[in-house]
């Protein structure tokens, strides 16, 4: 906060912040650290600004970090405020009529000194005093007034909060007042609150730091007594920085905020951060010499960072999302009033202390319009989009006014920072090696594939995780309204690759393309796998369009919303409008959804069903038995586990693929034979990758499906057919030469 010229010491602004008025205090200059629990000056001066403004939401003493007092904490002191404004205005406790001038003298000290600077000590003294003067039986109306005092303390909330620590209490001991009143404190160049202190009610469950260097953050995870929630707790570094460089890191974003980045440098964000970065720190260089402070290299390289990340960046946000546990942000409207919730990948939903801002919300909904190049405004009160920062991904979506009737409100998705694999998901339980090696079978066999489930069910990882399984031969198109798949990736590892960007379905009025426009085009990009990032909306009809048409020499897959195969078919037909017989294109459903521990605090992601869309029904699937499970999870075991139906032989879909297979044709066994094959392939790679955990990442991945097709070929022109056992046995002295390579 900075000051106009004419604001003295203790001198304040009421600032209208969202739907707050905060009430900044000047404490630049004041030879303390400011305080309102520890200093009875301060506690006074504040109580004389709040009885002038008495409406203000919060208080904040600002020097080179802001102290502010929460609304709860601003109100218990308003209430003093009222007490004491009540008795001089309203009673006139304080004149001399029917006083002795010594008990008039107590009365101005208990009201005019105490009460403003320490009204704990008031209410115990009147107290102790009311006591005294009952034994004495003397002075009637110094009793009345003692009584009017004490009664009036006694009914507000400090009193309320402190009266179990009042016994013995001393007046003018201020300890009492540390648990009374805690404010929040953050630097002076950020908005965004954080409760720095621990939660006294609370017991350890984890610590971890996020990020390495001058840059590490800390993470608390606790459990409060009577919550089901756990609390996250984080400190990042710009919360841990001397006095030095919060002063100077607060000039600098003064200069910076004069120089902000034109809309057309947000196209390259990347870019946009490294010359602000170099900026950031000539800057900070050229100040701290001004200024005669000394910076160490490290130093200064960890402020130009902090300094980007608050002014073109998007502050708290940016180091919430290094931290892989954590799968989503949640900041509720009205922004300011509650603190950011974030779902941790071991202990589900928490609570956090940081409180953001309206300011930082505003200036990161404009960067959003920048970076999306989409509208957010009342007429367009949705915004979907993303955010990528370094190797950091995350899907971001955005509401505000009329939808949100409080205002801005977000929701961060974040996906991990190397793209899931089928091991991995393996490894993580999600599917087991089967399942892995079923999947690997039907992505070869050029199968149409649904992966379905609810909200963070994993299903859009699941879907990028069988990208990887693809061979690297076929050409790939991915379309998507939110770049969530992991297509760079693949581009790495030298796919060819061509990524559509599309309308998202809620977006009536924009230059970009339709999903459905975005699909026939795909069809006229030539011979190509087909990967939708989500069947949201009429692209359905295009995208079964394709299935029929186009496509079935190729993958064809995608995700949707949806618990089960017939909710899946509900969806696309009733709701969608997809042709019965349009839906039958649909080869295989995978289903993934949360299992929810017993006490529902927990929750693991598994896929539940695998089914099979058979082709000879007309009108009912479900009643004509259209979908049959290939795997189904058992809940005791907690496992997916192959039907008759798969273990039998009887998958249509399957034989179907095997009948473009001269070896597989009418041959069950070497089918099977096959899938057991890349099952065990899944199994081993994630029974080594617990000592060489690279094995299991996308780019050994690929490798490693590359070297398990051309020894198959091998083995087939030199055997005249798959055998098994030898392709097992080659696969794994390469996986060992593979590790050997990676060692050295």
């Amino acid at each position: 906060m900075f000051f106009r010229a004419e604001t003295k010491l203790f001198g304040y602004e009421v600032v209208k912040e969202g739907r707050e008025d905060v009430m900044y205090v000047n404490c630049f200059g004041y030879a303390l650290v400011p305080s309102i629990s520890d200093d009875a000056v301060m506690m006074a001066r504040i109580l004389d600004n709040l009885i002038e403004n008495p409406k203000v939401s919060r208080v904040v003493l600002s020097q080179q970090k802001n102290y502010t007092y929460s609304h709860s904490d601003t109100q218990t002191l308003i209430e003093i405020a009222n007490v004491y404004n009540y008795l001089l205005r309203e009673e006139r406790i304080l004149n001399m009529a029917g006083l002795e001038a010594n008990k008039f003298g107590m009365l101005n000290y208990l009201i005019l000194t105490l009460l403003r600077s320490d009204p704990v000590g008031c209410y115990v003294m009147t107290k102790r005093l009311l006591r005294e003067e009952r034994t004495l039986g003397t002075g009637r109306e110094y009793l009345r007034r003692l009584e009017k005092i004490y009664s009036l303390l006694g009914t507000t909330i400090l009193i309320a909060k402190a009266k179990d620590q009042l016994a013995g209490h001393r007046v003018g001991d201020r300890s009492i007042y540390s648990d009374l009143l805690r404010p929040d404190v953050l630097p002076n160049f950020t908005f965004t609150r954080l409760m720095t202190e621990l939660p006294l009610d609370a017991d350890l469950v984890e610590e971890y730091s996020i990020g390495h260097g001058e840059e590490k953050s800390d993470v608390t995870i606790l459990k409060r007594k009577d919550e089901v929630k756990y609390y996250y707790h984080l400190m990042p570094p710009e919360f841990k920085l001397d006095e030095d460089s919060l002063f100077l890191l607060d000039l600098a974003k003064q200069v910076l905020l004069e120089h902000r980045p034109r809309a057309e440098e947000f196209l390259d964000p990347d870019r946009m951060r490294q010359v602000f970065f170099n900026i950031a720190r000539d800057l900070l260089t050229e100040l701290a010499q001004t200024k005669a402070i000394k910076l160490s290299y490290k130093e200064l390289t960890n402020l130009a960072s902090i300094l980007v990340r608050h002014t073109v960046g998007f502050g708290i946000v940016e180091v919430l999302l290094r931290d892989e546990n954590l799968q989503d942000i949640v900041i509720n409207a009205p922004i300011g009033l509650t603190q950011i919730f974030v779902r941790h990948a071991e202990f589900d939903e928490c609570t956090t202390n940081i409180l953001p801002s309206q300011e930082d919300a505003e200036s990161w909904a404009a960067k959003f319009r920048m970076i999306s190049g989409r509208p957010l405004d009342e007429a367009h009160p949705i915004l979907d989009t993303e955010l990528t920062i370094h190797n950091i991904n995350a899907r971001v979506s955005i509401i505000q006014q009329p939808l949100s009737p409080y205002g801005l409100a977000y929701a961060f998705r974040r996906f991990r920072e190397r793209p899931w694999t089928l091991p991995l998901f393996v490894k993580n339980k999600m599917i087991n090696p089967l399942a892995a090696g079923l999947l690997s079978f039907l992505i070869d066999g050029s199968r149409t594939m649904l992966i379905a489930g609810t909200r963070s069910s994993g299903k859009t990882s699941l879907l990028g995780s069988l990208l990887f399984e693809l061979i690297p031969k076929y050409r790939v198109i991915v379309i998507e309204d939110t770049l969530e798949l992991p297509v760079g990736d693949l581009r790495k590892l030298g796919y060819d690759v061509q990524r559509l960007k599309v309308r998202a379905a809620l977006l009536k009025e924009t230059a970009e393309v339709s999903a459905e426009e975005g699909i026939r085009a795909s069809l006229r990009l030539g011979d190509s796998v087909l990967i939708i990032g989500e069947v949201r909306s009429t692209e359905a009809k295009a995208l079964y369009e394709a299935m029929r048409v186009g496509a079935l020499a190729n993958t064809v897959a995608g995700t949707i919303h949806g618990a089960s195969p017939y909710a899946i078919f509900d969806r696309v037909v009733n709701d969608l409008g997809v042709p019965v017989t349009s839906f039958k294109a649909t080869d295989i459903i995978v289903v993934a959804n949360p299992i929810k521990s017993p006490d529902g605090l927990r929750s693991s992601r598994r896929v539940v069903q695998f089914s099979e869309v058979r082709k000879r029904w007309k009108s009912d699937p479900l009643a004509e038995k259209g979908f049959v499970d290939l795997m189904r999870y058992n809940a005791e075991k907690d496992e997916l586990e192959p039907t008759d139906e798969l273990r039998n032989g009887e998958s249509e879909i399957i034989k179907e693929v095997a009948s473009n297979v001269k070896e597989w044709v009418g041959n069950w066994d070497a089918i099977w034979d096959n899938i057991l094959l890349r099952a065990k392939i899944k199994e081993e790679l994630v029974k080594v990758g617990g000592k060489v955990p690279q094995l299991l990442e996308a780019p050994f991945i690929v490798k490693s499906n590359n070297a398990f097709h051309n020894i198959s070929d091998k083995v087939l022109r030199e055997l005249g057919s798959l055998e098994s056992k030898r392709i097992f046995l080659e696969w794994q002295d390469w996986l060992k030469r593979e590790i050997r390579r990676q060692r050295i």
